[in-house]
């Protein structure tokens, strides 16, 4: 006897599909909370174990994990299967910005594919013989950047071989003694 009560089906429906009759009688745009479902059950068949509000919790709980319920501010929903991002039908669908991008070619099997193209200038080729003979060669390395400006002290002429200075040369200063007039 304790078998059969054992092996009797419950006169309760399954939760899940309780939960889903609740959210689509209530039927809102927003989803339905907890608390609303709750009510409908208690209202639409009384008849619920002890405890039937932490056994809901948890329906609500492994449907959403399962993706069967969507949560939106607290509110619970049945997910879109087939979302339209456009709403109007006459209206043609909106793209984003910019050149839509192209469609991709199938690739044929057995094609290896290369890495992708480094950013940038690709370097020159370098020859470590002729790195070791430009550096040999030159010495110390040039300084980068304008060099720097040279010190000249005032009345020196440059030798006669040397190229003339920029610019205007300075004034020839009479001394005070001599006077240019007789």
């Amino acid at each position: 006897m304790a078998t059969e009560e054992v092996n009797k089906p419950s006169s309760l429906p399954q939760y899940p599909e309780v939960i889903f009759t609740a959210i689509a009688a209530l039927n809102d745009g927003t989803g339905v909370s907890k608390s609303a479902i709750l009510e409908y059950l208690e209202s639409s068949s009384g008849e619920f174990p002890a405890g039937h509000e932490t056994l809901l919790a948890n329906h609500l709980e492994k449907l959403k994990e399962n993706g069967e319920l969507i949560m939106v501010k607290n509110n619970y929903m049945r997910p879109n299967p087939n979302p339209n991002p456009n709403p109007n039908p006459n209206l043609p669908v909106r793209r984003g910005r910019g050149r839509p991008p192209k469609p991709k070619q199938p690739i044929p099997a057995g094609t290896v594919i290369s890495p992708a193209r480094p950013r940038g200038r690709p370097p020159k080729p370098k020859d470590p013989a002729d790195v070791a003979a430009a550096v040999a060669s030159s010495g110390l390395p040039k300084r980068r950047g304008r060099p720097p400006k040279r010190v000249r002290s005032a009345g020196v002429v440059p030798p006669a071989g040397a190229p003339r200075p920029r610019g205007r040369p300075p004034k020839n200063k009479t001394p005070l003694g001599v006077v240019g007039f007789v």
